[in-house]
């Protein structure tokens, strides 16, 4: 194997600069919507397993900075997603009340949303769209996230996730999702 050698420079007489940690960038209805992407070939996401106790998810998230984690079962696959509205809704009490469990029983397998009820955008949709049309898709879906996914030779991976929060954040502007009920026994449980 042969490579070029590279010149290193001289140390500068004033010590180097440590380089922060890449801010969120702010963007435009217009720009690329890439832009807005936490895509997870550049940014691990934040996971939890269905047996571990919501509250112990619901710190991670706060540790980290982050309203959801992706949720991956014992081959590490994902199974589903666990979000801010999903813990601090009435979801896990009345899963509590429900089961006759004290609240810090309640675990993630228990209130998330399994994958199969997600929504996903292809990762060639999005190279192609702006951020404009992911808020669009956002509202029209009545989603605050929804899943990028990549065919990667053959296989289907998550390569991203996009987040109404997120993209409000890089706007500098509110962007209302205004959230759908998605079956019959969904609505049911709101009416409950």
């Amino acid at each position: 194997m042969t490579g070029k050698a590279l010149q290193p420079i001289p140390f500068p007489h004033k010590p180097f600069l440590l380089q922060p940690p890449r801010a969120d960038q702010p963007a435009t209805l217009d720009a690329p919507a890439i832009e807005v992407l936490t895509d997870f070939s550049r940014t691990p996401p934040v996971v939890a397993t269905p047996e571990e106790s919501v509250v112990d998810a619901e710190q991670r998230m706060i540790r980290r900075g982050v309203r959801s984690v992706l949720i991956l079962n014992t081959e590490g696959r994902i199974v589903g997603i666990l979000t801010a509205a999903d813990i601090l809704g009435e979801k896990p009490l009345r899963f509590a009340q429900d089961n006759n469990l004290a609240p810090t029983e309640v675990r993630v397998g228990d209130i998330m949303t399994p994958i199969e009820k997600m929504d996903a955008l292809t990762f060639e949709q999005v190279s192609r769209a702006t951020v404009a049309d992911i808020v669009a898709t956002l509202q029209a879906l009545g989603r605050q996230h929804t899943l990028v996914v990549e065919n990667r030779d053959g296989e289907w991976v998550i390569r991203g996730i996009f987040s109404s929060t997120q993209i409000a954040r890089q706007l500098g502007i509110e962007v209302p999702i205004l959230v759908k009920a998605r079956t019959f026994a969904e609505i049911e449980a709101e009416l409950k």
